[in-house]
């Protein structure tokens, strides 16, 4: 049979592996979408509905993300902090870029703990717009 309104695209295998990862990659940005949401919403009920403060709570947070990026550093890069030290290549911009995560992340939480996590959603958004 011949091919009646194909066209030498249709038959281009690279197409379909294209139009594969496209999806693929649409499926992953929905999967991330929804996760984020979940936790944002897990991460407002938690705040909200705790005795502690918000500052033990970031405690708490820090000391298990140090935890597991103390293991990732010894699996990863132990023979080079031997060499050159923890610091290793860390300049000004870096230490900016440090500084300023640390304070995002705690006017985060504090929105989170006084707003909600709509709000957040909405600020996060219009600081990107504004910042592009």
């Amino acid at each position: 049979m011949p091919n009646v309104g194909r066209t030498a695209d249709d038959a281009d295998p690279s197409k379909a592996h294209s139009v594969s990862q496209s999806l693929a990659g649409l499926a992953a940005v929905l999967v991330a979408s929804c996760s984020s949401g979940f936790a944002g919403v897990y991460f407002e009920k938690i705040l909200k509905g705790s005795k502690q403060s918000l500052w033990l709570r970031n405690v708490q947070l820090a000391f298990f993300g140090i935890i597991f990026g103390f293991v990732g550093v010894v699996t990863n890069d132990l023979e080079a902090i031997r060499k050159n030290g923890f610091f290793q290549g860390y300049t000004t911009v870096a230490w900016i870029v440090v500084i300023l995560q640390a304070f995002g992340g705690l006017v985060i939480a504090t929105v989170v703990k006084y707003a909600d996590n709509i709000l957040k959603g909405f600020a996060t958004s219009l600081s990107l717009v504004l910042s592009a």
